[in-house]
């Protein structure tokens, strides 16, 4: 025992208790706030015909880059690519969030945010957070396609315009 009444390994495995109470709880906002319109923005894409699916790829672009640490298209050297993950989806999280509480409800407003929720959700799986979440896990690695695919498509489309 220590002076302060535990030993090294009861401190380690409340960290860790601590730690997977912390993601629970993240997991169900997400689910809660995120979930929804991620499926639904999905949805619509996988529905859309192909002269609409620009629409989508330009719209979760301009999400990941606006929520992207820092406001560049690079990260800053000092994070690693989970801290740039979790920033990132932190950042849309906080916009979905915001743009939830103006209670806008129009066809156009609803489709930013759900953009913005899908790039949450692609964030959050590449920073690990759905790991002990099957479904989320599923829905993130859907989001994840439809942001790499985003990114291709404006590249490419870039590319060609200059």
């Amino acid at each position: 025992m220590t002076a302060r009444g535990g030993s090294g390994s009861e401190m380690v495995i409340g960290w860790f208790a601590s730690e997977r109470r912390e993601r629970r709880r993240k997991v169900r906002l997400y689910r809660k706030h995120l979930e929804p319109r991620a499926r639904r923005f999905l949805r619509i894409y996988l529905n859309a015909d192909e002269t609409r699916k620009p629409e989508f790829y330009q719209a979760v672009q301009e999400a990941s880059e606006q929520c992207r640490p820092s406001g560049s298209s690079l990260p800053p050297l000092e994070l690693e690519d989970a801290q740039v993950a979790e920033a990132t989806s932190s950042a849309a999280m906080q916009i979905v969030l915001e743009r939830s509480a103006l209670n806008k409800s129009d066809r156009n407003s609803d489709f930013v945010t759900d953009a913005c929720a899908t790039v949450a959700v692609a964030y959050h799986r590449a920073a690990g957070v759905y790991i002990r979440d099957k479904e989320m896990q599923e829905l993130g690695t859907a989001a994840v396609h439809l942001l790499t695919i985003a990114t291709s498509w404006t590249r490419i489309t870039n590319e060609g315009a200059s």
